[in-house]
């Protein structure tokens, strides 16, 4: 079967968010088939992979092949409440019975930080790489993933608006994104694992050679600014970046597998009927620098 990627909105679009087919992600890769994935995301940022069947196991085996995973650390689950491996990353409104949580449950309010803007893993010192998401089951409406290219976003800025940018550090931590939302209910444990960390706000991706932004609803702070400066001057950026010109949907369907590179890319997920189940599952290639070393 032919390799291809094909741009997903050709008119307005063509070089952000791409569909591949010809590669059955349930076996393992050739090395030349890992070269095209990575080819892809440099080129695209996401791509999507329709029809794959993909479990546990075999979803990780696919993931490892790309390059290293990072910890499922940044959820509130207690180890004994987990669903799955440390791995993977449970992207679900379930319990580990399979039932779904209660709307007040303190799990799925935190989660409810996921219908922000953010780039993963943006609140540790060394982010995310590479996105990884599989629907198991979806609910019957809703529940879509949006992203936003950060290369376009910055491509846009003017020229003083990009000197402007080019050298800030933001200060990112996700007790700053839930409390966006109201969501206060942080253990002093939980508050020093997310201390802020120190993130550029200009981007130089190694694979394209391309500029990006690099936003995220943890980012609640700039270094040398007044916070209500800072905080107002982001959600500004954010405004420009999540323009719908800059935005691709995902409208999911079961067994998609969904990539995207945290790197050049935003996203967060949209609302659907909490009655209903949206079981998904995320591996995470962790990056293999601070973005404080991918100088502009």
């Amino acid at each position: 079967m032919t390799r291809s990627i094909r741009p997903l909105d050709p008119q307005n679009r063509p070089f952000f968010a791409g569909e591949v087919s010809g590669i059955d992600l349930t076996h393992r890769l050739s090395d030349e088939e890992v070269a095209f994935i990575h080819d892809g995301m440099n080129r695209y940022g996401v791509l999507v992979f329709r029809d794959q069947k993909l479990d546990d196991e075999s979803q990780l085996a696919f993931s490892r092949q790309l390059g290293p995973l990072e910890q499922a650390t940044g959820d509130i689950m207690p180890p004994e409440e987990r669903r799955m491996s440390m791995d993977l990353n449970d992207i679900s409104n379930l319990d580990r019975h399979g039932n779904v949580l209660a709307r007040d449950d303190r799990r799925r309010l935190f989660s409810l930080g996921n219908q922000l803007w953010h780039s993963d893993s943006s609140f540790k010192e060394v982010p995310a790489l590479y996105s990884l998401l599989s629907a198991r089951t979806i609910p019957s409406a809703g529940g879509n993933t949006e992203f936003a290219d950060m290369r376009a976003a910055y491509d846009a800025l003017t020229d003083a608006e990009k000197r402007e940018v080019h050298d800030l550090i933001c200060l990112h931590s996700q007790i700053y994104s839930r409390g966006m939302l109201g969501f206060e209910d942080f253990t002093e444990a939980e508050r020093e694992k997310w201390a802020p960390v120190r993130q550029r706000l200009v981007r130089r991706h190694p694979g394209s050679g391309r500029l990006s932004l690099y936003l995220a609803s943890h980012a609640g702070g700039i270094e040398g600014w007044p916070v209500p400066e800072a905080r107002a001057f982001l959600r500004d950026l954010t405004e420009h970046a999540t323009q719908r010109k800059f935005v691709y949907a995902h409208v999911w369907r079961p067994f998609d597998l969904v990539m995207w590179d945290n790197r050049s890319t935003m996203h967060r997920a949209r609302r659907f009927n909490s009655a209903e189940v949206r079981d998904m599952r995320r591996t995470t290639l962790t990056n293999s620098v601070s973005s404080l070393e991918q100088a502009p």
